[in-house]
């Protein structure tokens, strides 16, 4: 089946999706779709990854629906802008609670009905991100973030999530030139989001996945294809 991407291109929510006040949010021992999210420090890959994913599961009939945070529905749009392109200082706690805005509206507008209707959703960030981002790298409480983000996805979680994890040198060479406010924090932030990233996949160890994101494109690409292959193999036992 074909890919449907997300609604940052264009820059509209899908317009099958029903309005939040309508929709039941599938449980997930039930929905019959499945949430992969790639996670990662800036620079690790990740968008590139979720598009040959994308079309790897697609070629092989999947219906994939590729999404992303922040910017996957209008409002979502709006709050990418301001909490990465916009001079606006902003206090951690309010950047908190605007990156919960977004997953708000990003769940029951394109992530619950994609699941609802079968389909293979990857997400390029999520969950772990924000705990990683709002919580280790800003040093603030965790367990206060993780309550919150809990709240956020109204009990929606991933079934598998894809950590491209490496050096902290090497995403910044990749990235070159800051493009966004957290791209032009110091090293020392990054190392934070980092080591954040790593704690949560020791926690879980069975949901995370860690893939060396050190190698080049075609390495990276061909260690998830496996994973996710016999991940997939696996859940259909």
């Amino acid at each position: 089946m074909p890919r449907t991407r997300g609604a940052w291109t264009p820059r509209r929510a899908p317009a099958t999706v029903r309005a939040s006040a309508e929709l039941e949010l599938p449980t997930q021992p039930t929905r019959p779709g499945t949430l992969i999210t790639i996670e990662g420090i800036d620079g690790a890959g990740k968008s590139t990854q979720v598009d040959l994913l994308a079309a790897h599961l697609g070629a092989r009939g999947h219906h994939v629906v590729a999404t992303r945070e922040p910017g996957a529905t209008p409002l979502g749009h709006e709050l990418r802008r301001l909490l990465l392109q916009s001079e606006i200082a902003l206090e951690p706690f309010a950047e908190l609670l605007l990156f919960l805005a977004d997953r708000v509206e990003h769940v029951r507008r394109v992530i619950a009905p994609a699941l609802a209707a079968g389909a293979i959703v990857l997400c390029d960030r999520f969950s772990d991100s924000t705990i990683a981002y709002q919580g280790y790298g800003r040093e603030a409480d965790v367990a206060r973030v993780r309550r919150w983000d809990e709240e956020s996805r109204a009990g929606i979680t991933p079934d598998l999530t894809l950590l491209l994890d490496c050096p902290v040198a090497v995403a910044s060479a990749r990235r070159r030139h800051a493009t966004d406010r957290y791209q032009s924090l110091d090293p020392a932030f990054h190392q934070r989001v980092r080591d954040g990233f790593l704690a949560l996949a020791a926690l879980e160890p069975t949901r995370v996945r860690r893939v060396d994101a050190s190698r080049d494109v075609a390495g990276v690409r061909d260690e998830i294809e496996r994973v996710v292959g016999t991940w997939l193999e696996e859940r259909r036992r």
